[in-house]
């Protein structure tokens, strides 16, 4: 079983959209996926309710034991547990480092998005010290702006904390918001686009990271 957290302490950094997206791909290669809810305000629940159609199950889990909670889950022999993190809450962010396999922190084109990571940041290294260096962490830089040089500022700021920054991406595209108010993901509605294939190509990269 992996684990995957999507935390960020910001709100607006693109969680939701990722952890149901990549939950999404996932199912569509084959795999045993489940998604945890973990923020109170329930957007990956509203994402799984505005749609009939057969897609990824959601599960909320919005409680401090999630760690623990969590564990339920892979006696269902769920291969792939994807977890949207709940923002500004440092008791839900440690409950979900600790249940992780790998964190996944977005963080938009934005000196605000990279200020508010160094919290994080340190949560994350300061758990990794007193478990051989688990759970894996890396950045992931969401919604950027093609073919503008802030991103490349942003992947040299985002190393000075130590920690690597995914080589995928996502842009901003109207795909993502789009698909996400039919509670659908951009390889549902429009699967050859570049939408779908920035989360195809985020997930060659997760399982490359895992090992899987």
């Amino acid at each position: 079983m992996y684990t995957i957290a999507f935390l960020s302490q910001k709100g607006g950094a693109g969680k939701t959209t990722l952890a149901t997206c990549i939950a999404r791909q996932l199912q569509l290669e084959g795999e045993d996926v489940i998604l945890v809810d973990s923020d109170p305000q329930g957007s990956a629940r509203d994402w799984r309710a505005a749609t009939d159609q057969d897609t990824v199950l959601v599960v909320g889990m919005d409680r401090p034991t999630l760690d623990k909670d969590i564990k339920m889950l892979s006696n269902d022999g769920k291969k792939w547990i994807i977890v949207d993190g709940a923002p500004r809450s440092e008791q839900m962010t440690i409950s979900s480092i600790k249940a992780a396999d790998l964190i996944v922190i977005p963080v938009q084109p934005s000196p605000y998005d990279i200020w508010a990571a160094e919290d994080l940041v340190s949560i994350v290294k300061s758990r990794q010290e007193i478990t051989n260096g688990k759970p894996k962490a890396a950045f992931l830089i969401s919604r950027a702006i093609k073919r503008t040089e802030l991103g490349k500022e942003v992947v040299s700021a985002l190393e000075d904390f130590g920690m690597p920054v995914m080589k995928a991406k996502t842009t901003q595209l109207v795909t993502y918001p789009k698909s996400a108010s039919m509670g659908l993901t951009p390889m549902d509605i429009e699967s050859d686009g570049n939408a779908a294939r920035e989360i195809r190509a985020i997930v060659r990269e997760l399982r490359v990271i895992l090992g899987s």
